[in-house]
């Protein structure tokens, strides 16, 4: 089967104090989405990429690939106006069924070739494959002024790559409009009645939506250097 990735990356700046878009913020001496590119790419060279950016933020990237001397070979579509409407729209421009696609968040640069290729592997067999982590801290649940522990071992976080045959999908985002109920494209699957499967993901594979978390994720890459 054919391997595609489609990388979302509309997110604002908003939550990280800045005017900036996160995934054009600077780690590392370069643009976040860059590494993130970079991480899929040595995956696999014959991986097809497909970016996913609102209409504004193009003529940015085209420009900051001039700067950055950034030419790693993708295919750039347009998003819409919600994370939803921006998966379907990369969906859209995967014209074969027979393949699979991982779709990951433009903004988690940590992300292991090993995990992209565990994320294939098992959904070439399962349908899906998710990644997840495991809770590390105490888990309690809130309902007005009680609060209850929780077993913490039930429960996952959820991370990208979210890696699916491309069939299914396609399925279930043609099945589903916009809904603020899907906050990931597992969501979406197991709603059009895909069971999800889950794998190990990792710790480091943070997604940027704070300061906090950018400087975590450059502590990470300075200790691997």
């Amino acid at each position: 089967m054919t391997e595609f990735a489609i990388i979302v990356a509309g997110g604002s700046g908003s939550r990280m104090q800045s005017k900036t878009p996160k995934q054009f913020l600077l780690l590392a001496n370069k643009p976040v989405l860059m590494h993130t590119i970079e991480a899929f790419s040595r995956y696999s060279s014959n991986l097809s990429i497909i970016l996913v950016l609102p209409k504004i933020e193009i003529k940015k990237w085209e420009e900051l690939c001039i700067e950055y001397n950034f030419d790693h070979s993708i295919t750039i579509v347009e998003g819409g106006i919600s994370r939803f409407q921006s998966v379907k729209n990369g969906l859209d421009a995967i014209k074969t069924n027979d393949s699979l696609v991982a779709i990951h968040d433009g903004v988690r640069p940590l992300i292991k070739p090993e995990i992209i290729s565990t994320s294939f592997r098992l959904a070439r067999i399962h349908g899906c494959a998710v990644a997840s982590a495991r809770l590390k801290e105490s888990l309690r649940f809130v309902d007005k002024n009680h609060t209850k522990s929780i077993d913490r071992t039930k429960y996952r976080l959820i991370q990208t790559p979210q890696t699916f045959q491309t069939e299914l999908i396609k399925a279930a985002y043609r099945n589903y409009e916009d809904n603020i109920e899907f906050t990931d494209d597992a969501s979406v699957a197991e709603k059009n009645g895909l069971k999800i499967s889950l794998f190990e993901g990792s710790y480091e594979n943070i997604k940027i939506t704070t300061p906090e978390d950018l400087l975590v994720v450059e502590a990470l890459m300075q200790h691997k250097k």
